[in-house]
This record gives structure tokens, C-alpha cells and sequence, in this order.
């Protein structure tokens, strides 16, 4: 139970000053970008008049959130500081992903931040956002198929697997498909309904006010359901996708900071 939470310790194992790791933070914000994607959807399907987004806000946590990821992620894309303790292949996965993510978060906290008024000012936001974004599925696709090769080639090479220097994730050192299999499924989820947003998207970019309402006796009543639409079947998959695969990040990557900061006084 000792070495469950703290780990076996082997001092001088990793000359720490050569290998800098931050994947802890980059999996936070990739988590919580996940699912502020998902709250942010949600939002702008219920916007009123009488409630309307606060694009402001989603702005400012998109930028937040982007900045992170496009900054650690060029940085490990661009230097490869995994490599130097033998892990070069995570600075492909988390590097190169998190740069990828981060700048589509960046973009879109710049569209909200210059057009927010212009979207909540339309029939149907979500339809205005979706229409912007459209021209960005085929790299949203594609980052979606890089992430289901990332699936296989943790399977394959039974990669992510924790050192026993490492507390409560070490524990399943002798058995690193445990783990292997854990990550490569949440990147593959993702992968999924990264896949699978471009469909989505248009899905969104189809849709007309009220469509999923009756006819509006009064004028009144029409101008409160304008805004209300009917969530396509694809879109309510890649939400629920990237919600659960979001929370279990934000959860791992809020535990790396514990195992991380563990595994480093056990090998420094």
C-alpha cells in the first residue's frame, strides 16, 4: 500500500534538468477544453434575448485555455524535451495534439472575441458559429484519424505505461497494457468525435429557427422559440464523446500533478 501511494524510489534515475515535463497542465487544459466545447455548444442552443451567451466569457476561456495548449504544444513539438529520458514518441502525442488543439481554441476566442455580437445577434447562433467553422472540418477530421493511429500505436507498443517510481499509476507497472489500453481509448474517443464533427457541423449549418417547434400562435411566442432548435443525433454523440473523455482528463491530468510531482522526487 506504501509503494501504491508513494512509489518505489530510485534517486538519480532521470536527470530531471534535461527532461522538463508539463503534459500535467497540458492534459488539464485539454480536458477542460473538452468539455467547455461542450457547455459552449449547449449555450448557444439556448440562447434568448431575454438570456443571452455571454461570448465575452466563453472568449476569455477559450483564450485561456488555447494559449496554454498552443504554447507547451509548440514548445515540446518544436524542442522534443521527452526525448531525452526516452520518450520521444510523447512529445508526438502530446505535443503535436495539444499544439493543434490549442490553436483551434485560440481561433475561436478570437471569432467570439471580434463577432460575438454579430452571433448572438443571429436567428440562430449556433448555425452562424457552425457556418464559420465549417472551412476547419477537414483539419478537425484529420487531427480526429491522427488520434485514432495514436489509439493504435499505444496498443501496439503498449506505450503510456507508468513507471514503479511512479505513485498509484506505478502500481500497474508489471501490466502496461492496463494503462496503455486506459489512455489510447480516451485519445480514440476523442478521435471519434473529432471524426465525426464535421458532420456536426453541418448538421448545424442546416438547421432554421423554431425548427423544432410547432407553429407559434402569436408573434410573441415565435420571437421566444426562435433560437430553439432540434440537436442533431451525430452532434449529441461527438457532445457526449468529448464530455466524459473531458472530465476523465481534467480528473487524470488534476492526479498527474500528485504522480508526477511523486515520480520526481523518487528518481531525481
Amino acid at each position: 500500500m506504501r509503494d501504491f501511494f508513494m512509489g518505489e524510489s530510485s534517486p538519480g534515475m532521470i536527470d530531471w534538468t534535461t527532461m522538463p515535463t508539463y503534459n500535467t497542465i497540458m492534459s488539464l487544459a485539454a480536458g477542460a477544453g473538452l468539455v467547455a466545447l461542450v457547455m459552449f455548444a449547449r449555450d448557444l442552443m439556448r440562447h434568448r434575448a431575454e438570456d443571452p451567451i455571454s461570448t465575452d466569457g466563453w472568449a476569455l476561456t477559450f483564450g485561456a485555455l488555447g494559449t496554454i495548449l498552443t504554447v507547451t504544444g509548440l514548445h515540446m513539438s518544436l524542442t522534443w524535451p521527452l526525448a531525452a529520458g526516452g520518450f520521444a514518441f510523447d512529445n508526438i502525442i502530446f505535443g503535436e495534439t495539444s499544439l493543434g488543439f490549442g490553436v483551434l481554441m485560440s481561433a475561436l476566442a478570437i471569432l467570439l472575441w471580434r463577432r460575438g455580437e454579430r452571433i448572438t445577434d443571429a436567428p440562430v447562433p449556433m448555425r452562424e458559429v457552425a457556418r464559420t467553422a465549417r472551412p476547419l472540418s477537414v483539419f478537425i477530421a484529420g487531427l480526429g484519424l491522427a488520434l485514432l493511429g495514436i489509439m493504435v500505436a499505444g496498443i501496439v507498443h503498449q506505450l503510456f505505461a507508468a513507471p514503479p517510481q511512479e505513485p498509484v499509476s506505478g502500481v500497474f507497472a508489471p501490466w502496461p497494457l492496463v494503462e496503455a489500453a486506459f489512455m489510447s481509448l480516451l485519445f480514440g474517443l476523442i478521435g471519434v468525435g473529432a471524426v465525426l464533427a464535421p458532420f456536426a457541423i453541418r448538421s448545424f449549418t442546416q438547421i432554421r429557427p423554431g425548427a423544432s417547434s410547432a407553429s407559434s400562435a402569436s408573434s410573441a411566442s415565435s420571437a421566444s422559440s426562435a433560437s430553439t432548435i432540434t440537436v442533431p443525433t451525430v452532434a449529441r454523440v461527438v457532445g457526449v464523446l468529448w464530455l466524459v473523455t473531458g472530465i476523465v482528463f481534467v480528473l487524470f491530468g488534476a492526479l498527474n500533478f500528485y504522480t508526477h510531482i511523486g515520480l520526481v522526487v523518487n528518481t531525481m
